[in-house]
């Protein structure tokens, strides 16, 4: 599927589509990837509230999600009669690091998979279960909790040569004006990060806490459903969850993300 522009994309409102072009308008000569060291995560641009939302559990919303997550990490599930822990046992211990260095690649898919399909992958071939939907409170709860594991770990992308392709897939779509606004992502998050539109700080949209929790959602939510969100804000068609495209552009976010820490489940506006 392409990025087309989409004819049930929700409308813009004039002054934020003004703003939008005044950004394209000044990021024509730009272009440039951000510097490594100029890396920063939206939680430096936080306010104090949000700060000390993500910083303490016992109020940060997200915990509910990864408590369940726990939960199912222990619960036998499938024709397989089988848990998690099963087979992966203690996932302080088993899952450290994981959620860094996914998207991976996937010999039996040819191509990268993101952390949600491993989860589903490992569902569908050793528990003999249902995959979980998209979204579904299951599925970000175990991908927050098995996150959760590698908070305050650097990003680190697999040193894979296989998925050099993908990486540079992804960086295209990064690069790729899209929709009604005819604007990429690297527009505002490589050129006028620091920036404000219509009122809001431009961030790096660096993937630093997924599965996040949202001010603006009231709920946990994915790395995919926040590009389908600037997707249709550009009034462009989305990739469905799942889609190669969308997975790509993870990969590469990541990627462009190495080295900075990650915070799952973070917290954001």
């Amino acid at each position: 599927m392409s990025l087309q522009t989409s004819r049930v994309a929700p409308i813009i409102g004039r002054a934020t589509a003004v703003a939008f072009m005044l950004v394209a308008i000044a990021s024509a000569a730009n272009g440039a990837d951000i510097p490594l060291d100029q890396r920063r995560s939206g939680y430096l641009d936080l306010g104090r509230d949000s700060k000390a939302m993500q910083d303490d559990d016992t109020i940060n919303p997200a915990t509910l999600w990864v408590q369940d997550g726990e939960a199912l990490w222990n619960q036998k599930a499938g024709a397989a009669n089988r848990a998690c822990a099963d087979c992966h046992q203690d996932a302080t211990v088993s899952m450290k690091g994981v959620a860094a260095r996914y998207p991976a690649f996937s010999a039996a898919r040819n191509g990268p998979v993101n952390l949600e399909q491993r989860i589903n992958l490992c569902r569908s071939e050793h528990q003999q279960a249902q995959p979980f939907a998209y979204e579904s409170r299951e599925l970000l709860a175990l991908t927050a909790y098995v996150g959760r594991q590698s908070r305050g770990m650097a990003i680190a992308p697999p040193d894979d040569d296989r998925l050099a392709p993908f990486v540079e897939a992804g960086r295209k779509l990064f690069n790729r004006r899209i929709g009604q606004i005819d604007m990429s992502c690297a527009q505002c998050h490589d050129d006028n990060w620091g920036k404000k539109l219509a009122g809001s700080l431009i961030p790096q949209a660096q993937p630093t806490g997924y599965p996040i929790y949202r001010l603006e959602w009231q709920s946990l939510g994915s790395l995919q459903r926040r590009l389908r969100n600037c997707m249709t804000g550009l009034r462009a068609e989305a990739y469905e969850y799942g889609a190669p495209e969308n997975v790509n552009l993870e990969l590469f976010l990541m990627w462009r993300a190495r080295g900075l820490l990650l915070e799952t489940p973070a917290v954001r506006p």
